[in-house]
């Protein structure tokens, strides 16, 4: 997958799509994984991570939304990709469908103060 096909399946799917796009564009670095992985066992792990979040105050972009679309796929397998923004003060996480043909959901976490911001949590 090259970075234009990626750059150009985000969408509106969450509020995190346009960030990580932009930071994509910008010389952020992505991996998307080949394995797929059943779409509730993914939601779970980042309804964790989502919960470890909130306790330390940092940062997020539409995780609460991307753990719903999880747990509405079900068992459906869903391949998990990342970017990484070039100034290291994001990650998105990426969830795509098991050909990686489509984006599924995209979350941000911040990596930096709570004061870096291209947005706030939303659904």
């Amino acid at each position: 997958m090259t970075r234009d096909d990626l750059a150009g399946m985000l969408g509106e799917q969450t509020t995190a799509c346009g960030p990580a796009r932009e930071a994509l564009i910008a010389g952020g670095t992505f991996v998307v994984w080949d394995n797929p992985v059943p779409a509730a066992q993914l939601a779970g792990i980042y309804r964790a991570r989502l919960r470890i979040t909130q306790k330390r105050g940092q940062q997020t972009l539409a995780l609460a939304a991307a753990v719903d679309i999880l747990s509405q796929a079900a068992e459906e397998p869903v391949r998990v990709g990342r970017i990484d923004a070039a100034d290291m003060s994001w990650t998105f996480m990426l969830f795509l469908n098991a050909s990686a043909t489509a984006v599924m959901a995209c979350a941000g976490v911040a990596r930096t103060a709570p004061s870096a911001e291209p947005g706030s949590d939303a659904k």
